[in-house]
């Protein structure tokens, strides 16, 4: 008959990790809920000063989705994944935290607008999936920040959490400044 052993140190630390990397993702999961309900029965209002709002939103987009590649490398640099990019030097964490910092100013207008300004929407597939993602990324945003306060966290839940950031982001930005910049016009403003 085996007998049942304690998990080492590292195992042991990563299971308590577990549970509040859980509650940080129901508080995201909850956020983007929100967003998307808030989203559904609001009425829509003004525009910030671009010449349209959708040139606005896909300017501030395309630079959020600009800073979102700059987060992945520096992410991939700072934990030794950036092939041929050696140690990284100090200022290349400060350098994401601030990107980070920068990236999610710039969704603020565009959140804006599209919560306030227009609202949900289900015209075609490629709106609803921006929708969804539109409001997955702030649930996204929100789990990854909490998770960052977490001690004893896995080991692979800052890549994966980050990744999936990224991969969000990239979604929006291929259903919200492509769709505009190949269909309505480029530079849009």
């Amino acid at each position: 008959m085996a007998t049942l052993r304690a998990p080492t140190a590292p195992v042991a630390a990563a299971r308590r990790g577990i549970v509040p990397l859980l509650g940080a993702a129901a508080i995201g999961a909850a956020v983007s809920l929100g967003l998307g309900v808030y989203a559904k029965v609001h009425d829509p209002i003004a525009h910030f000063g671009f010449p349209t709002v959708l040139s606005m939103k896909a300017w501030l987009t395309t630079g959020v989705a600009v800073l979102a590649l700059v987060q992945l490398a520096s992410a991939l640099w700072m934990w030794g994944r950036l092939p041929g990019a050696g140690a990284p030097p100090r200022w290349v964490a400060h350098a994401h935290r601030w990107t980070g910092t920068a990236a999610f100013l710039l969704m603020l207008p565009v959140a804006y607008h599209c919560l306030w300004s227009l609202g949900w929407r289900d015209t075609d597939t490629r709106v609803v999936v921006h929708g969804v993602l539109g409001c997955a990324v702030f649930g996204a945003l929100t789990t990854k920040l909490l998770a960052l306060r977490i001690n004893g966290l896995p080991w692979w839940a800052l890549p994966v959490l980050g990744g999936g950031l990224v991969a969000i982001l990239t979604g929006i930005w291929l259903t919200s400044s492509l769709w505009f910049f190949t269909n309505v016009g480029f530079p849009g403003i």
